[in-house]
């Protein structure tokens, strides 16, 4: 054992558990299952031939070992990560290059684009739109939005909307088949159309789960269609093809222009939010402090006119 050093995964995955002390939160961190989270932690433990937590009936808490054990692997992530910065190709002072999931690209960042660059004209703005967590360490990276719960290592992190959702129809649906009002009995005769890019969160809302919220019985939340995108369930509601759970992040420019209307008053929270990421070190650059600040104002601006809508509808 003195030749060779553990998997750097299994010290990954007790750094997150070490600090978390929990291995749902810890899994939730590295994106990674709770079982391949534990397989990996009892790796280590095999290999160290210690063990490093006790596994307890509602968590988990280090040991003696693990207790002493902890600080020092933290500690070498962090010296690790201070090295990879010192290597990290940096863009250019007028480039600014975000990183985002592709339904949050298409649906609310790239319609506003026009006004970021409209405000800064000498800023290049550079859009990846991605599914997979790119790592601002080592790419060449300015900023992250990410929707989850928040739990980014090494960034600095800063919430931008707790976000939620409602069931969304077409009004053009909704007039010619129902008439203009929709009843939870309706919704049997409707196609359900799921959400499931949000599956990867423990505590992700379904239609099975707002269905339950709202007391809505004998409908089969099961059927219907479903999309890994969020964007393509919305769109998919847009052109007629049944009714969404959307998130109103997403949705809310669709909702202000008219394409789509929430047939019900229950909103239920997404259990998740949007989040502002970058690291520590570059986070009062001019160019990331406009466009965080552009970002916020739209995020309140469009918070607001839904409100207004809302009260006077």
């Amino acid at each position: 054992m003195k030749d060779r050093l553990p998997p750097l995964n299994s010290l990954r995955a007790f750094d997150a558990a070490a600090r978390h002390l929990s291995f749902q939160r810890a899994a939730e961190e590295l994106n990674v299952t709770p079982s391949a989270l534990s397989f990996q932690i009892r790796q280590l433990e095999e290999f160290l031939q210690l063990p490093l937590f006790e596994r307890l009936n509602r968590g988990v808490a280090l040991t003696e070992a693990g207790a002493r054990f902890a600080p020092s692997v933290q500690d070498g992530f962090e010296r690790l990560h201070a090295a990879m910065n010192q290597l990290r190709p940096s863009t250019p002072d007028d480039v600014l290059t975000v990183t985002t999931g592709p339904s949050f690209a298409a649906k609310w960042l790239s319609p506003r684009i026009h006004r970021f660059l409209e405000q800064y004209p000498d800023i290049e703005l550079r859009i990846a739109a991605n599914l997979s967590l790119s790592d601002l360490r080592k790419d060449a990276i300015d900023v992250a939005i990410r929707f989850g719960a928040g739990h980014y290592p090494g960034l600095r992190v800063e919430p931008l909307a707790e976000d939620a959702v409602l069931p969304l129809i077409s009004p053009v649906l909704l007039a010619e088949r129902f008439g203009g009002a929709l009843t939870y009995g309706d919704l049997a005769a409707l196609t359900l159309l799921h959400d499931d890019s949000a599956a990867f969160l423990p505590n992700a809302v379904t239609w099975a789960t707002w269905l339950k919220q709202a007391g809505a019985d004998g409908i089969d939340a099961s059927r219907g269609a479903r999309f890994n995108h969020a964007d393509h369930a919305l769109e998919a509601a847009v052109d007629q093809a049944g009714i969404a759970l959307g998130r109103l992040t997403l949705a809310a420019r669709d909702i202000r222009a008219g394409r789509l209307v929430a047939p019900f008053d229950l909103v239920m929270p997404a259990n998740a939010s949007f989040y502002f990421c970058c690291l520590p070190q570059v986070s009062t650059s001019p160019k990331i402090e406009a466009f965080r600040g552009f970002v916020r104002e739209e995020i309140e601006g469009e918070r607001a006119e839904l409100d207004r809508m809302w009260k006077s509808g």
